[in-house]
């Protein structure tokens, strides 16, 4: 009723201003878990429309808050008609991994739910399983995923109703002989746990399909799995060495066995760990966005995405209040060095003004660089610097995925606050020169070498040595010359930075295929001026010779490059190559969620890993295939601009339908907005996105910005983008793509008599049968045909659609379809009413 709806929407605490109450609540749904602190409006609704709860059949609450989480706890039992039950946290940290609940225990009056068969408590803080689970007698699908179980009770065997149980992502030893006894059991998935063995009685599961296993201990498998039903067995990432031969004798199943010792002989036990005689420091582990308190005594933070923070004992006098906050890369909190690459997003840490009495150790997750160095880097708001760094792997029971292994950490010790970022650069050697001489060996390379002789200077100096491996094929290519070689590059440095007053001997290996007996006149060696970016042949004047496996000379000043190549060395080319060194081949994804095409995510990946990350959203996503390869620096800006009939809604990184992206390869770098049409477009629009390395042209004609192919000095390339299809209006209601997907689920061998109603000939419908296999694809194709010839039929598709479903004697689905269009059109009327357009 209206007196009703009216004081459900005066709720304390309120929907937010984007969820409304007939998104969330329908005749037999109720989902309370699209924004923070829902489970807490559950009473609420209940004191309000008892009525209308009582006939709920499907319950998602959230469990982030644990007193609204409590009261709606003592509704539910009361809701004794409902079929599926959903209590899970379902809000994610900065890295996208999903956050622990808050939820323990249940009611004993759950029991009362007779009609439930689906429960879904994953993503909480359980330790035992409630005893009121085992009787509830219905239960057909329990998941448990990512609690805290370490053992499961033998009243398991009750629920004989069974036929999909997930346990992944606990921390379970054993399981229990009662498990035989779920004899409808289809699907068993204990992966990500700490099992060692299986009981025998698992070979009493008759009707089991599907058995996962991985990312456990386990040393063997018992023989009585000779299971006949079973289609698929994944065991990878345990410590199995053989493999029973009950399982050989089931020829349709599929088995997956990767990072398993099989065939090899067993280790012996690890020693025990020596105990530590420290006193044990209490361990904080935070949630997103969630400051902390530190006092006297110490305390191990755990960040969200792998980051810790270890204050010792002593480190402050009095407790104290201590924030965090991960800044998105931006140039004016990221600051790289040539070659550099950024590893970690920039970690804040506040009050930057204080000071603490013993070092803090603070350490920043990131992702894996080969044949680099990593180091973390400190801004202090007025300047940065490289901190002595540490890697290790994170503490066991806090890796950044559930289940997965612990994060790679880089760790500094810091006595104050500020903003700090891991970073991958070369390998950096270093020395100090003394009138005594010295002799400099590059870890990366232990062929490179630098011998200062005796009094090369007068006062002490500190030399650094970096080396850089270049690609030939490049070089080739860059100087269209197929004989160039080239070595590796020498980046040296020296504080204070004056000549040498001895020469200095280099050794450098031989460019690869070049041997002692080249002919000279083809070697170069190059200087290069970083600052200027210019190279200098000064193979003229200096004195080079060749071994058989180095070339070697003396210089008085630094940075060296030895070239082979049968043509003129071209400052140019050289300083090509050398830009070539600090630019990632990059391609560029536009996807459209398949829920709801308007919802468009953007990003730009290094080429290596786009095929993963490819068929990682293929489940969600679609959209075209990644671009071409193009060329960007680590830390470029670039913008995507939409054209072409689309427009972007407003966010406050936005202008103008452009969006700033600023490029580093080992994060993410992805936007998801919402696109729509652009204002005066009709009908079904095919834009597209472009990406430029500055703003979006203003003087290209339109014709040639339609056209545009070639590369001008900031396109870097355009993919194509298509809005979904609506039928109807904003003022009757609109019926989206998504809505017709929802509704060919459900139509099923009606189809054919339902594509006759809706005025399609026998032909059009043979046709489309032909076309298909699967029935559902049958059915959707039946629906979109349809609805695109009824953009030029004039109103009323939406009318002509419900009478066709009525004809078809699908009185449900039209039901459907004008409850859809009637939330739509309220939608609509709410809309001009909040902007004073309602007149």
């Amino acid at each position: 009723s209206s007196s009703s709806s009216s004081s459900v929407l005066s709720l304390t605490p309120p929907l937010p201003p984007s969820v409304e109450l007939s998104a969330v609540l329908t005749d037999t749904r109720l989902t309370l878990d699209v924004y923070q602190g829902g489970a807490s409006a559950l009473p609420l609704l209940w004191a309000s429309i008892p009525g209308q709860l009582k006939g709920l059949q499907y319950l998602r609450l959230g469990s982030e808050d644990k007193p609204g989480l409590d009261d709606a706890l003592d509704v539910v039992p009361h809701l004794t008609e409902l079929r599926s039950l959903a209590i899970r946290y379902c809000f994610y940290d900065s890295q996208g991994d999903p956050l622990p609940g808050l939820l323990t225990t249940l009611p004993t009056t759950l029991s009362t739910l007779s009609h439930l068969v689906h429960l879904d408590l994953s993503f909480n803080q359980l330790s035992s399983l409630p005893s009121c689970m085992f009787s509830i007698p219905a239960l057909t699908s329990l998941l448990l995923c990512h609690n805290c179980l370490s053992a499961l009770p033998p009243d398991l065997g009750q629920l004989s109703s069974l036929t999909y149980l997930s346990l992944l992502g606990n921390e379970l030893v054993s399981l229990p002989p009662s498990l035989g006894q779920l004899k409808a059991l289809q699907t068993l998935d204990v992966s990500h746990n700490l099992l060692q063995h299986l009981p025998d009685e698992i070979g009493s599961l008759e009707d089991l399909v599907k058995l996962e296993l991985s990312h456990n201990k386990l040393k063997r498998l018992p023989e009585t799995m000779s299971l006949l039903s079973l289609r698929e067995l994944v065991i990878y990432s345990n410590d199995l060495r053989l493999i029973p031969h009950c399982l050989n004798k089931l020829p349709l199943l599929k088995i997956d066995v990767r990072d398993n010792p099989l065939g090899q002989p067993p280790t012996p036990p690890p020693l025990p760990p020596t105990p530590l005689a420290e006193p044990k420091i209490p361990e904080l582990h935070l949630g997103f966005k969630q400051h902390f308190c530190v006092s006297s005594a110490g305390c191990h933070v755990f960040l969200p995405g792998g980051a810790e923070l270890l204050f010792p004992p002593g480190c402050l006098v009095k407790t104290t209040r201590l924030e965090w906050c991960e800044k998105r890369p931006e140039r004016k909190w990221v600051w790289l060095e040539e070659h550099d690459i950024l590893l970690s997003r920039p970690l804040e840490l506040r009050p930057h003004g204080i000071t603490f009495l013993k070092p803090v150790e603070v350490c920043v997750p990131y992702h894996r660089a080969k044949r680099r160095e990593v180091v973390v880097r400190r801004f202090d708001g007025h300047s940065w610097s490289t901190l002595p760094t540490d890697l290790r792997r994170g503490s066991d029971n806090h890796s950044s995925h559930p289940g997965g292994r612990p994060a790679r950490l880089a760790c500094c010790s810091v006595r104050q606050f500020s903003w700090f970022m891991a970073v991958s650069c070369p390998v950096k050697d270093s020395c100090s020169v003394t009138p005594a001489g010295a002799l400099l060996v590059s870890s990366s390379d232990p062929g490179i070498k630098l011998h200062f002789p005796p009094d090369s200077t007068v006062q002490t100096r500190t030399i650094t040595l970096q080396v850089l491996q270049v690609s030939v094929s490049e070089v080739q290519t860059l100087c269209g010359d197929p004989q160039a070689r080239v070595s590796p590059l020498l980046c040296l440095s020296q504080t204070p930075n004056v000549h040498f007053l001895q020469p200095v001997k280099v050794q450098i290996p031989l460019p690869p295929g070049v041997t002692h007996t080249v002919d000279t006149t083809c070697l170069h060696l190059l200087h290069g001026d970083p600052t200027a970016q210019t190279w200098t042949d000064i193979t003229s004047q200096v004195s080079l010779y060749v071994t058989h496996l180095y070339a070697i000379f003396y210089i008085t000043h630094f940075s060296y490059w030895l070239w082979y190549t049968t043509q003129r060395c071209v400052s140019g080319v050289v300083r090509k190559v050398y830009q070539r060194l600090k630019q990632f081949k990059v391609q560029f994804l536009v996807l459209q969620r398949k829920t709801d095409p308007s919802q468009v995510l953007l990003q730009c990946l290094p080429a290596n890993k786009v095929e993963g990350r490819v068929q990682s959203l293929s489940e969600q996503y679609d959209g075209p295939q990644p671009s071409d390869l193009c060329d960007l620096l680590e830390g470029e800006q670039f913008f995507a601009g939409f054209e072409r009939g689309l427009d972007i809604s407003a966010r406050p990184d936005c202008v103008h339908g452009r969006l700033c992206f600023e490029f580093y390869s080992s994060l993410k770098n992805l936007k998801e907005v919402y696109i729509c049409p652009a204002l005066g477009q009709s009908g079904p629009v095919r834009g597209q996105v472009s990406f430029y390395r500055g703003e979006i042209p203003s003087n290209l004609p339109e014709e040639v910005a339609r056209k545009r192919k070639g590369h001008d000095s900031q396109w870097l390339a355009t993919l194509p983008l298509r809005l979904p299809l609506n039928l109807g209006d904003p003022e009757s209601g609109y019926l989206t793509e998504a809505n017709l997907l929802s509704i060919s689920l459900q139509i099923g061998q009606d189809w054919r008599v339902i594509g006759i109603n809706l005025g399609l000939s026998y032909q059009e419908l043979d046709r489309i049968q032909y076309k298909h296999d699967n029935l559902g694809a049958l059915v959707l194709d039946v629906l979109f045909h349809w609805a695109r010839g009824q953009r030029n039929a004039g109103p009323g598709a939406v009318s002509r659609l419900v009478a066709a479903m009525v004809e078809s004697g699908r009185r449900d689905l039209a039901d459907e379809i004008e409850d859809i269009v009637s939330i739509g059109r309220r939608k609509y009327s709410e809309s001009l009413r909040r902007v004073g357009l309602e007149a």
